[in-house]
């Protein structure tokens, strides 16, 4: 007998916009838009949903929701994470076997997983109940390739637990198909509005039937030429959150950039706890500073070795094919394959632990009460030029102590050093681009320059005992070592020194124009 895996989760990218509808207006004709051929007759569905949250509605307030769905083409339970204006990935996994008629069946625990950050695990309840009674339209071009489709939907809805109450309304909604694209929403909402049909201020049907039940989200600092210096650091601060929580549902699924995205918002908000220290107080920080490291170094192993492995691709990607000896490329897939995976495995059970949630917790409280010091309330434009200053002496101290350095370990230690100062330089002049503007935005550049130039050294030096054991198990395994060893001697070579002394330059300038 063959064992039931159970359902497989899918994910749709869904690209939408919604629109007010009264009782008696009738949705506009589409036949003489250019290029869309309007199907006449709509198919007919009724979608019964029930939506989960906590009794918090956590995820309602971060504008997620997850729902149990039948009826329908897509019946089964249904995560939709925010991915953009308009537009939202939806996770979607079927019915297990039995599940459809089920009463009181709970989320799948894939799903659950992914609301984590947001939960914090806490338990997920019914919420909401939706009737829907929906005309669907295709719309698609000559070819017959979908391009749109339009809904009109007459929901009944009402709401579950502690509060109950009921609702009705009508609503349109356009989507987009395969092959449509954001300029045929514009134009279709052109004609909805010569029609008298207006964008719904409701961003999903749940928000609608939750209204004002749903917590409002603390909103960062609106910063102006005349913000102080809390205004610039709490504004980055909220930013830098809003961006960890975002990815983590995208960590979990081991998208393309999202490991890379988290660590990078990580590390963006402990280097200004670390730059800003007179503005929020760096004693009572300090612990969450820690925490942003770990959750760095966490993040770190699973981006190290993306990093890497895209290093020595791209490097044999330069190699003439006649010193190309041996199955190469599939000794480094063999080698780099089982090291991500557990890698990912690690980072996610770390995302599941206490500490991470935690260390959530923290950030919620720092954005929610921040420990402002008396410097918080200067203006930022004549504090943010010394903390700039201040951060770019740091990276110099470590430039000249290279270059004072002969070749080895103990100047590729201070070159690293100072990767890592230009990175805090760069973050802190990133919080303070919004108020210095254009002198800000050149720091930026160049700082990321020297940073990049640096970053190539050090992830050289990483490269070369990688190599060397490639190398090993290429001869050990009866296979040809020779272009491990080709590529191991132009790593050991790589030296950023005849580019690095005019972007340092170019850096020092502009530093010096933001601390006038």
């Amino acid at each position: 007998m063959v064992g039931y895996a159970g359902p497989v989760a899918t994910t749709v990218r869904e690209t939408e916009r919604k629109y007010d509808l009264d009782e008696g207006t009738e949705l506009p004709r589409w036949s003489d838009v250019p290029g869309l051929h309007h199907a006449d007759e709509p198919e007919e569905h009724l979608l019964e949903a029930v939506y989960f949250d906590t009794a918090d509605l956590d995820l309602a307030a971060a504008g997620i929701t997850l729902r149990r769905r039948r009826g329908g083409t897509d019946r089964g339970w249904h995560l939709k994470l925010p991915a953009g204006p308009d537009s939202r990935d939806e996770v979607r996994v079927g019915f297990a076997r039995g599940e459809a008629n089920r009463r009181n069946p709970q989320p799948p625990a894939e799903l659950v997983a992914l609301t984590r950050a947001f939960t914090r695990g806490r338990e997920l309840l019914a919420v909401a109940e939706l009737t829907t009674v929906r005309r669907q339209w295709r719309l698609t071009d000559d070819a017959g390739r979908g391009l749109v489709e339009v809904v009109d939907d007459r929901v009944t809805a009402r709401t579950l637990g502690a509060s109950t109450g009921s609702t009705s309304w009508r609503e349109a909604e356009v989507e987009l198909a395969e092959h449509g694209d954001d300029a045929l929403l514009d134009r279709l909402e052109k004609r909805l509005r010569k029609a008298g049909i207006r964008r719904s201020r409701a961003p999903s049907k749940l928000a609608r039937v939750l209204g004002d039940r749903v917590p409002a989200p603390v909103r960062p600092p609106r910063l102006r030429r005349r913000s102080t210096l809390g205004d610039v650091v709490l504004a980055y601060l909220h930013e830098q959150g809003a961006v960890i929580r975002a990815y983590d549902p995208a960590v979990r699924r081991d998208l393309p950039d999202a490991v890379h995205q988290m660590r990078v918002a990580t590390r963006r908000m402990r280097s200004a706890l670390q730059a800003y220290g007179r503005v929020v107080d760096r004693d009572r920080t300090r612990e969450l500073g820690d925490e942003l490291k770990w959750l760095a170094a966490v993040l770190g192993a699973s981006r190290d070795l993306e990093v890497l492995e895209a290093r020595i691709t791209d490097a044999l990607d330069g190699v003439p094919d006649e010193l190309v000896l041996g199955p190469v490329r599939a000794q480094v897939t063999r080698y780099f394959a089982g090291r991500r995976a557990t890698a990912h495995d690690e980072l996610v059970a770390a995302l599941d632990g206490e500490r991470y949630l935690a260390l959530l917790a923290a950030i919620d409280a720092l954005l929610a009460e921040p420990p402002l010091t008396g410097a918080a309330d200067e203006p930022a434009r004549e504090g943010l030029g010394r903390i700039v200053r201040r951060n770019h002496r740091r990276v110099a101290d470590h430039v000249r102590g290279a270059e004072e350095l002969a070749l080895g370990a103990e100047r590729d230690t201070e070159l690293h050093d100072a990767r890592k100062a230009a990175k805090r330089l760069r973050y802190a002049t990133e919080a303070a681009a919004p108020v210095l503007g254009k002198p800000a935005r050149t720091l930026i550049s160049r700082t990321r320059q020297v940073q990049e130039l640096l970053g190539d050294h050090q992830d050289a030096i990483v490269a070369l005992p990688v190599l060397r054991e490639l190398g090993a198990a290429a001869h050990a395994e009866g296979t040809n070592g020779f272009t491990f060893g080709l590529l191991y001697e132009r790593e050991h070579s790589h030296l950023p020194d005849s580019a690095l002394g005019p972007a340092w330059e170019r850096l020092s300038e502009a530093a010096r124009a933001v601390a006038r």
